[in-house]
């Protein structure tokens, strides 16, 4: 989880290490070489799938997995499209 935000993350006056499209290959490499004990492994695939098809910043896409993973019907969170679908979870904003 960390890698991604790591090397996703923009550097002082530079560019960040890696494109998210890239940082989220390495990641998937990593799965391979290595057993993930915790989040699973199939979490962080998960997570890898929702920053993609979402666009959701790293954090986010593993929140939403979590909720996604564990059958969350709703995802209370303001850094969400309110009242959008993603996957079978629903986004919803408690501050509106």
């Amino acid at each position: 989880m960390e890698f991604v935000a790591a090397v996703t993350k923009p550097l002082v006056g530079a560019m960040p290490l890696l494109l998210v499209q890239d940082a989220i290959r390495e990641a998937e490499e990593m799965l391979r070489q290595f057993t993930v004990l915790y989040p699973d492994e199939m979490l962080l695939r998960t997570a890898l799938r929702g920053a993609v098809a979402y666009q959701l910043s790293w954090f986010d896409a593993h929140l939403w997995a979590y909720a996604e993973h564990f059958g969350l019907s709703e995802l209370l969170s303001e850094d969400f499209q309110h009242d959008r679908l993603y996957g079978t979870v629903r986004a919803v904003n408690p501050f509106l």
